[in-house]
């Protein structure tokens, strides 16, 4: 048989609509037992972040070798550790870089101010302190 005369296998057919596999339970669903949903639900969720309190940003380059480190402290009481670990985690992920968490201080590696500043105006704090060179 020559190559041109190989019967070629249609990888996509023409599924006429909906797909087979659905097309008879389609008219076997029955939702009149369903409660209607509020409209709290059908809204949207209010894209501001709740407010979370004020945090300061200070630049420290002492003991470190003259590397630069941005050190987020100064946290509301109503703030618990564990909510800090956890901020500094997902901050230290969103900025890309390495840090720890010291008590109730976030300590992020590299001279960021900006990313972090943005990062915690976008988590809902207030931000003072230092800005980016």
């Amino acid at each position: 048989m020559a190559r041109n005369e190989r019967s070629r296998i249609e990888v996509n057919p023409n599924q006429g609509g909906i797909n087979r596999a659905f097309a008879d339970s389609l008219s076997a669903l029955d939702v009149s037992g369903l409660r209607p949903g509020t409209e709290a639900q059908a809204s949207s969720p209010d894209p501001r972040p709740r407010p979370r309190g004020r945090a300061v940003l200070r630049r420290e380059t002492a003991h470190r070798g003259g590397k630069a480190v941005i050190v987020v402290h100064g946290f509301e009481d109503t703030l618990g550790e564990e909510e800090i670990r956890e901020l500094g985690s997902r901050l230290r992920k969103a900025v890309g870089c390495g840090g720890t968490v010291a008590g109730r201080e976030i300590e992020i590696q590299g001279d960021q101010a900006d990313k972090v500043r943005a990062f915690l105006e976008n988590e809902g704090f207030r931000v003072a302190g230092e800005r980016g060179r």
